[in-house]
């Protein structure tokens, strides 16, 4: 999958991954603090509010807010009172929380009043409740007030959905000034891409335009046309060699034929007879000899030119 990926869209996709952690990381600790805050001020508030509630009585718990509720146990669990504050503004009653059969309140000795927060469901499931519980009466009974999260839920849900959108509004605009940073970027490698078409179509003289010392494709552009250059000079050698090859092939050619002609012709007046004439016997032989050394010279010179065309070292002897 990585490998399918241009350069490009990895680097816009790697800009989105890492600004897409650090956001949540943001949101996630923004939400953390805001929903500390907010249960810290309800503890606050269920811990001025459980002094109106001390044991049974018809009149326990009537100065509650709207969907409070109270209830008290004794040591072993029995309820021995319970209640709910008066319904909410539009008459509708909340549903009691669902507590759990046993409680658990710390001892005065480990510091400080003895208390416990904890957070538990509507017995309907529809509200959240943060419900406090500590010992009363020396002691002996616990009294439990509970408060719906109507208001904390509903501003933690709100956050949640603004850090959503905000989250992706900003995705968004930082994928786009992605994309337009690095094509901007990346401009000079498609420049690259470009000359190495041409150069690959024959055209050996273009080079990588604005390269410079001060980027990194600058400087890949500077090592590309150096490359470029020692490229254009050895086929600029390779055709001269070659062109130098082909005149010394046609030199060698002409310059062959005249003994070789004359070494045939030599050869056509022996088949004629001449091998029963002593005098044109001895001028055939001599002639074959004498054409014979100088296509030797010739065949020596043109291993001299060789050797010469190669760039070999010459031998150098005393003479």
């Amino acid at each position: 999958m990585r490998r399918r990926l241009s350069l490009r869209a990895r680097l816009v996709l790697g800009v989105v991954v890492l600004a897409t952690v650090g956001l949540v990381a943001a949101d996630a600790a923004t939400y953390i603090l805001l929903r500390s805050s907010l249960l810290h001020r309800v503890d606050r508030t269920l811990e001025s509010e459980h002094f109106g509630v001390h044991g049974p009585g018809p009149g326990d718990g009537r100065g509650l807010p709207p969907g409070d509720f109270f209830q008290v146990r004794s040591l072993s669990g029995a309820v021995l009172n319970e209640g709910q504050g008066p319904p909410f503004g539009n008459g509708e009653e909340p549903s009691p929380p669902r507590l759990p059969a046993k409680i658990s309140v710390p001892t005065r000795s480990t510091g400080g009043e003895p208390t416990h927060y904890f957070t538990v469901r509507s017995q309907d499931g529809s509200l959240r409740y943060r419900v406090r519980a500590s010992y009363e009466r020396n002691d002996n009974e616990i009294v439990i007030v509970g408060t719906p999260l109507t208001s904390v839920d509903s501003t933690l849900n709100r956050l949640l959905w603004i850090e959503l959108l905000v989250t992706g509004l900003v995705l968004a605009a930082l994928a786009a000034l992605g994309m337009w940073v690095v094509r901007l970027g990346l401009r000079p490698l498609a420049a690259i891409g470009r000359t190495a078409a041409a150069i690959a179509e024959g055209d050996l003289s273009q080079r990588v335009q604005r390269a410079e010392e001060r980027t990194e494709v600058g400087r890949l552009g500077l090592a590309l046309n150096a490359m470029l250059g020692q490229i254009e000079r050895a086929f600029k050698a390779q055709a001269a060699s070659e062109q130098r090859l082909r005149r010394f092939v046609a030199d060698a050619s002409h310059e062959l034929r005249t003994p070789l002609a004359a070494v045939r012709a030599y050869a056509e007046l022996f088949t004629r007879g001449a091998d029963r004439r002593p005098d044109d016997l001895a001028r055939s032989m001599t002639g074959i000899t004498r054409e014979s050394e100088r296509m030797s010279l010739l065949v020596d010179d043109l291993l001299l030119l060789a050797r010469l065309d190669e760039g070999l070292p010459l031998e150098r002897e005393p003479v």
